[in-house]
Order: structure tokens, then sequence, then C-alpha cells
């Protein structure tokens, strides 16, 4: 709830490499998301995102903000593969904290479906995003 109520890297920023807007035709929760990456262009050093929802799609940004800076594309889309696995098992799978930090919370969501594409959104906009980066994807 923290997270929600004080989320980490909110607001935009200009000098963006990449950008995704995902919205959630569900609930109506909706997420843009900035990759800001380094000089070099081969590490994604933070994001910055703007959105409005649930608690759980804020949170869930707020978390995987956190665990962005200085992560080269191939790390930072296994972790996506690893949250998104933890979302699909219906609380069959705990994440793995080393790789999600505090972003294994969310785990319990994945018990509610209509849950899931709440917690996914941001990281689902982190891949899309990704994907418009092809100099490190």
């Amino acid at each position: 709830m923290d997270h929600a109520r004080a989320p980490h890297h909110f607001g935009l920023r200009d000098g963006a490499a990449a950008e995704s807007h995902q919205l959630n035709p569900t609930c109506g929760d909706e997420v843009t998301v900035q990759l800001h990456v380094n000089a070099a262009g081969d590490r994604v050093e933070s994001i910055s995102w703007e959105g409005h929802g649930c608690a759980i799609s804020q949170a869930s940004a707020s978390l995987l903000s956190d665990l962005v800076v200085d992560l080269a594309a191939a790390d930072l889309t296994h972790r996506i593969g690893e949250f998104r696995e933890m979302m699909r098992s219906r609380g069959a799978i705990e994440g793995d904290e080393e790789l999600l930090g505090d972003a294994v919370v969310l785990g319990g969501a994945s018990r509610y479906v209509a849950r899931v594409k709440c917690a996914m959104l941001s990281w689902v906009a982190v891949e899309d995003a990704l994907a418009k980066l092809p100099q490190i994807a």
C-alpha cells in the first residue's frame, strides 16, 4: 500500500529513449512508462512513469521502477518473464525475491484473474518500450 500511496519514480521526464502507453480496458487502469538508457545505450538506467488506476496497478509500477536501475535489456526481460510466470501461477509459484525484490508481494494477486492484468500493466509497458530499443534489445 505504501507504493500505491507514495509511488517511486512517478512523473515523466525529458530524455526518454522509449515510451509505451498501456490501458487495461476491463477496469480503466492505464500507465505510460518511459525508459531512460545510459550514454552507451546498452543499459536501462531507470524508468519514469505516470498512470492511474487501482492500488495494485500503481504499486506494481512503483515496485517495478525500483528494479530497473542499471539493468541490461536481457536482465530486465528475464525479470519480466519471472514476474509473468508468478502472476500466471494462480498462487502456486512464489516469486524469486532476488530477481523481483519487493514485487514478490504481488504474487497474492495471481489468485484473482481480474487482478493479474492490473499487476502486469506496467510490466507489459516496459516490455513494449524495450522492443522499441533495438540497440539494446
